[in-house]
């Protein structure tokens, strides 16, 4: 039971990673007391709201950066970062380097391996 709520849960999550989320937003919008959902999160997915709110919009920050040309700043006020620099440094802990750096070393990968068209977009190889 508390695994579907968690799951419905992380769903309306996803589909609301741009916009701003907080904690006592998500806990209205779940029926549970903020304290309650943060407590049966962590039993079902191992780690906080927070974490995972933060974890998913890294990554799909990580992922913009590999597959546009948008500056870093458009990307982190997008993800809920009010400054490039907070961005980066949260950035930097998750993935070991900075936006740039990360964007260049994706980008540099994938045309080594042939991957890489002329828009600036990643395209699967069959």
């Amino acid at each position: 039971m508390h695994d579907d709520i968690i799951r419905s849960l992380t769903d309306w999550i996803e589909s609301n990673l741009d916009k701003p989320l907080s904690i006592d937003e998500v806990a209205a919008k779940s029926g549970y007391s903020k304290w309650h959902l943060q407590r049966m999160f962590r039993a079902i997915t191992k780690q906080t709201l927070g974490e995972y709110i933060r974890e998913r919009r890294l990554t799909l920050a990580a992922e913009a950066l590999r597959k546009t040309q948008r500056p870093v700043f458009d990307i982190a006020l997008q993800y809920g970062y009010e400054s490039q620099q907070t961005f980066s440094r949260v950035f930097r802990r998750q993935f070991a380097q900075t936006p740039t750096a990360y964007r260049h070393t994706m980008r540099n990968q994938a045309l080594h391996r042939g991957h890489w068209n002329y828009s600036g977009e990643h395209s699967l190889a069959f």
